[in-house]
């Protein structure tokens, strides 16, 4: 451990990992439910998103390492646009449905423009999980990495956390999306295959980009997540403008 390093460096991780675990009790598997579920849980999901990046970054500046406040300044600096991302998802969700639950607002009458919709926050899944093109998990390069160069002091425990932690945040965005493409009529077994080809679709679809493409310039990422997931989420305003005067 560094020598600068308050108790902040070690209960930074377990903090980040309770609030991303509690993020993902809050997902729900369709109008199954979830195993915490209340009116307004989404306001509560997006703030345990944050916490969770707050405590990574903050036990990386703990370490008084330029390279590690480098990459949390890069995390944060993303962030702004991915929190921003997920924020108008979830805004487009609570006007369609007129609900703050995410129970209902991941109901299946989303329709057919909630695919937009998982098409940007799959985007923000890759930046949230630091994959190819936004960043590259198996660098050893410093001076490129974001997420990677925050966790370099960090071993044992502390790193099983940090792991585990973006386990889950990779299968709760997993199961965000896959909320969208449950039927009515699906049982809790299908919902969970459903959850599951999407979860391997994701890893094929990761493992492709990671083998025939490079990652972004840096100052291109931000435009990226921007234009991407601005025009998901414009195209869904249109599709329930379109669908609100058919009817």
């Amino acid at each position: 451990m560094s020598t600068l390093a308050s108790p902040g460096f070690i209960i930074g991780p377990a903090a980040a990992w309770v609030a991303l675990f509690g993020a993902a009790m809050l997902m729900p598997l369709g109008p199954a439910g979830s195993a915490l579920a209340f009116k307004g849980d989404v306001i509560l999901l997006v703030y345990l998103l944050a916490l969770a990046r707050f405590c990574t970054a903050w036990a990386a500046m703990e370490t008084g390492s330029a390279f590690e406040g480098m990459g949390a300044a890069r995390e944060v600096s993303f962030a702004v646009l991915a929190e921003a991302a997920v924020i108008a998802a979830m805004l487009s969700l609570s006007v369609q449905t007129g609900s703050v639950s995410l129970i209902t607002m991941l109901s299946p009458s989303t329709g057919a423009g909630a695919v937009l919709l998982a098409a940007g926050l799959f985007t923000v899944l890759l930046a949230e999980n630091c994959r190819v093109p936004f960043d590259d998990p198996n660098t050893h390069l410093e001076l490129t990495m974001i997420h990677e160069v925050m966790v370099l002091d960090h071993s044992g425990v502390d790193l099983a956390l940090i792991q585990y932690a973006s386990a889950l945040k990779f299968a709760m965005y997993g199961m965000l999306i896959a909320n969208f493409f449950f039927a009515p009529a699906f049982s809790l077994l299908a919902k969970i295959a459903v959850y599951l080809v999407v979860q391997a679709v994701f890893a094929v679809i990761i493992g492709l980009l990671e083998s025939f493409r490079a990652r972004f310039r840096m100052r291109h990422n931000p435009q990226f997540i921007f234009t991407l997931t601005s025009i998901a989420v414009l195209v869904f305003f249109a599709v329930l403008i379109i669908m609100e005067n058919v009817k």
